[in-house]
Order: structure tokens, then C-alpha cells, then sequence
């Protein structure tokens, strides 16, 4: 081993794995140089990193409603204003009500997931990516884009970030390795625009560096062509889980009840028939063994109470099915 590879992997992270990734870019027909990308700690410790850089507390910051439950804490944590925006369960966040916000409310930031939005799995369209994009770039309002579903689409090609239409550096991109091929390595990447140096800065005095040798060993991996192989191989059994988990929802859950049919991540989100309390079927079936994501906690007003989240990211046995039966006779009591 390189005695001098301990040091290339401090702060902005293995060189080898850099370049990796913006080959990746590059075949998204995306040009980000090596040096733009800064390895960090998942993905959360980026998008944490640049939301500490564009905002003060006592800021608003606009996410969608619903939310990633990560970005609420996080706001909460930095002492944030969170500015719930709608998103359509298709197409994402509400153009034309997001830009209301802005006027009313001069947000700092946004924090937006424009590719398989937790929880509702949301897709915006490439027009819609680059109005909104043209929108706060008009503002110079910095869009912090957590992409870590992009990898898990079902159709033929990635879905581009919205940085694909960043050309002023406003946009801070953040995605990892974490939600597609190694979990406990926990290693990620910010692209941070026109922010890059003051993120590599922060980094270093934050955390220093991502794990070294997981660092490496991805870089080896990426290198030697086995991930899109992987990948082809996750998408398909993802798109059978998904399958196999609306038909159980379709045949246990009361009758009125609705789920969203994301094209890629692994998440439902499901709409509750007949007022049934999220929170109380979460309660019940957590006494059962049975976790489901209630919708109050993708929202800092505590709304949609009528909604849980599923996942189909495990594969589909006689206990998943099992466990939705469970669910729907919970549901219908």
C-alpha cells in the first residue's frame, strides 16, 4: 500500500473513487471535474454540510411536503424554518406553489429530492428540473438536491439531477453508495458548486475524512465494471418487489384505500381509507413486529395522518406477505 494514499484520502476523499464518479457524471452527459466532488460520510453529512453552509438559524428553508423525515431533523438541529411546498405524487414539487413561497417566504435555501422523492417516490420531469433550476437560479436561491435514489429508476436511462441545469453553481448535488450497494460503508458525495471550496473546508474541520479503505475499496469495484451489473440486478428485483407489494396492498387493505406507483426507489406511499389513524396502526403493528413509516413524521405541521410509507426494498417471502395481511386487517379494525 501507498504510504502516501493515507494522505490523499483525507479531505476531499480518494482521488481514484473521485474519479470514478465523474465518469459517472460524464456518461449523464454531465461534466463535473474530479476536484468539484468531495467524499463525504453518506450522503446526510453532505446535504447537513451544505445546508450549514448557505444558511444561518432563523432561516427559512423550503422542503416538500411530504418530507424526508432526515431533512425536518436536520433543519430542527441547525434551528430552521422548514416552508412545507406540496408534491404532486408523479411530477414533485408544485412549481407554481413553490414560488409563491419563495415571495412570501425569502427562503435561504431549498432542500428538495427531485429523483424518487421520499416518500412518495415523485419524479420530476427533465422541463420541470430545469425550470426549477431557472427559478431559483433568477433568486439566487441555492437548491441543495439529495439524489440518492437516482441509480433505482425502472425506465431505460438515469433520470439527471437538476444539477444537470445548474449553470450558475447553485445547486449542492448529494448522493452516495449507501441506498444501492453498500450501506454500512457509508460513503457519499457533495458537488457543491460555486460552495465547493467552503465544503471541503467544513468538511475537514467536521469529520476530517471518509473511511479510507471503504473508500478505496469502492474505487476498486467501480473501476473493475461490476456495479452496473449490480445495479441491472437491484433495478429488476426492485420493479418485481414493487409489483408484489400493490397487489398485497390492492387485496388486504379496505377498500377506497391508495398507494403511488413510483418508477424507481423502493418506497409506497399510501393513502389510509376511512380515516384510519396513521399513528395508531403504526403503534399496533410495532406490537406485532410490523414497522411501517406513519405520515406525521414526514411533516413538520404533523399532517397527513391518514398516510404510512412502505417498503419493498427487502425481498418478497411468505412474511412480507404475511406482515401486509397483518396490516390490512389492522387497517379495516
Amino acid at each position: 500500500m501507498d504510504p502516501w494514499s493515507a494522505v490523499d484520502d483525507i479531505t476531499p476523499g480518494n482521488a481514484n473513487l473521485r474519479r470514478q464518479i465523474a465518469l459517472r457524471y460524464l456518461a449523464d452527459g454531465m461534466h463535473i471535474h474530479t476536484d468539484d466532488i468531495v467524499i463525504v460520510n453518506g450522503a446526510l453529512e453532505g446535504l447537513n454540510l451544505s445546508l450549514e453552509l448557505v444558511t444561518k438559524p432563523g432561516d427559512a428553508v423550503i422542503v416538500e411536503s411530504p418530507a424526508f423525515y432526515g431533512a425536518l431533523q436536520a433543519l430542527e438541529s441547525h434551528g430552521l424554518r422548514a416552508v412545507e411546498v406540496a408534491v404532486h405524487p408523479r411530477e414533485g414539487i408544485d412549481l407554481a406553489a413553490l414560488r409563491a413561497a419563495l415571495e412570501r417566504h425569502r427562503p435561504k435555501a431549498c432542500w428538495l429530492m427531485t429523483n424518487f422523492q421520499n416518500p412518495v417516490g415523485s419524479l420530476m420531469p427533465d422541463e420541470k428540473k430545469q425550470a426549477l433550476v431557472q427559478l431559483l437560479t433568477e433568486r439566487d436561491i441555492p437548491l441543495i438536491e439529495d439524489d440518492v435514489y437516482g441509480e433505482l429508476y425502472f425506465g431505460s436511462r438515469r433520470p439527471r439531477p437538476a444539477k444537470a441545469w445548474d449553470k450558475s453553481g447553485i445547486v449542492l448535488h448529494s448522493s452516495s453508495f449507501s441506498k444501492c450497494l453498500a450501506p454500512g460503508y457509508r460513503v457519499g458525495w457533495t458537488v457543491a458548486g460555486r460552495y465547493g471550496k467552503e465544503l471541503a473546508q467544513l468538511k475537514t474541520m467536521r469529520s476530517l475524512s471518509a473511511c479510507a479503505p471503504a473508500q478505496a475499496a469502492l474505487a476498486d469495484y467501480l473501476a473493475k465494471g461490476g456495479y452496473d451489473k449490480h445495479l441491472r440486478q437491484l433495478r429488476h428485483a426492485l420493479i418485481a418487489q414493487q409489483g408484489a407489494l400493490l397487489k398485497a396492498v390492492a387485496r388486504y387493505f379496505p377498500k377506497g384505500t391508495r398507494a403511488s406507483h413510483p418508477d424507481g426507489g423502493y418506497f409506497l406511499w399510501v393513502e389510509l381509507a376511512g380515516g384510519v389513524d396513521a399513528l395508531e396502526l403504526h403503534r399496533r403493528a410495532l406490537s406485532l413486529g410490523i414497522s411501517v413509516a406513519p405520515g406525521p413524521m414526514f411533516s413538520a405541521q404533523r399532517a397527513f395522518t391518514n398516510f404510512i410509507r412502505l417498503n419493498y426494498g427487502h425481498p418478497w417471502d411468505e412474511r412480507s406477505e404475511a406482515a401486509i395481511a397483518t396490516l390490512g386487517r389492522l387497517a379495516q379494525a
